[in-house]
């Protein structure tokens, strides 16, 4: 059963990984949704190790619990990071699904997991092998994700077959520049009138129109509220403004309640701003795609 988050577009606040700032940021601004990657929790680890997080971290502490996770597979940031300069086998994307599941299980993380979708890399067969893999092994809900490299063909079996599917709009918007909106949108039409029952994802979506012009899909992700922590700037409805200019009164209320958290005295000012950058980003949503509670 698909889960029900209301009758709008969620946007799943990503980059923040675990990251106790940034996470405490996020419940201080009421953000209920997050996207995080497995990546750095087990690109390291072979499978016969141990995955199991301490209590203490982020992702298990209870008071840093969000309404609905998504956690993507890091297949990507493995492609162009740690295996870069190597051909990625079969084999190698089975021993990091292996890695993926153990450390979700170890858990008992309950996240809505991303597939290992090697369509890039490898065949679409070899994805569909992973795929009914990852369903066999793994209880959580899955989300499958559709390229271009799966043709009309591949995305009719893939809505039959999927509770939970993801388009990719970084890749659209790479292949089809000038009408990357457009296609998304008719995309995820076609997807649902296809199959109502069906949840749609837009990977990568930050941008405000197509949210607006999808607000029937289910989740989007968006690393933008971090970009005033890497470039000084907030984004807003009303303009552009400096990171120093955020509210001293808003900022010092922020600083407090996290200290609440367990943040530490010279990480309070960064949490602060983490917060005030989460909440103008979510007012942003909010305002083209309705409610994010």
């Amino acid at each position: 059963m698909p889960f029900l988050f209301g009758n709008n577009i969620k946007i799943h606040f990503a980059g923040s990984d675990n990251v106790f700032n940034s996470i405490v940021g996020l419940k201080l601004a009421d953000v209920n949704y997050r996207l995080y990657t497995c990546y750095p929790f087990i690109v390291n680890k072979k499978k016969t190790d141990d995955f199991t997080l301490k209590s203490d971290a982020p992702m298990m502490r209870k008071d840093l619990q969000f309404k609905h996770v998504i956690q993507d597979s890091g297949l990507f940031t493995l492609m162009f990071g740690a295996a870069k300069d190597k051909q990625l086998t079969y084999d190698d994307l089975v021993d990091w699904q292996d890695k993926l599941l153990k450390f979700t299980n170890s858990n008992d993380l309950q996240q809505t997991c991303v597939e290992v979708d090697c369509q890039k890399v490898l065949s679409t067969e070899d994805a569909w092998k992973l795929r009914y893999r990852m369903r066999d092994k793994l209880k959580n809900r899955q989300i499958n994700v559709f390229h271009k490299e799966d043709g009309r063909k591949g995305l009719d079996r893939l809505i039959e077959f999927a509770e939970y599917i993801a388009i990719s709009v970084p890749e659209l918007r790479i292949t089809n520049p000038k009408t990357f909106r457009e296609d998304t949108h008719r995309l995820a039409w076609y997807i649902k009138n296809k199959k109502p029952e069906i949840d749609i994802h837009l990977l990568g979506c930050t941008d405000l129109k197509m949210l607006k012009q999808n607000k029937f899909c289910t989740s989007a992700d968006s690393t933008s509220w971090l970009a005033p922590l890497q470039f000084g700037i907030s984004r807003t409805s009303k303009g552009n403004m400096h990171i120093n200019y955020h509210n001293k009164e808003i900022r010092q209320q922020y600083m407090e309640q996290a200290r609440l958290f367990g943040v530490k005295e010279k990480s309070l000012p960064r949490t602060a701003d983490c917060a005030i950058s989460a909440l103008l980003n979510k007012l942003d949503y909010q305002s083209v795609a309705g409610s994010q509670d």
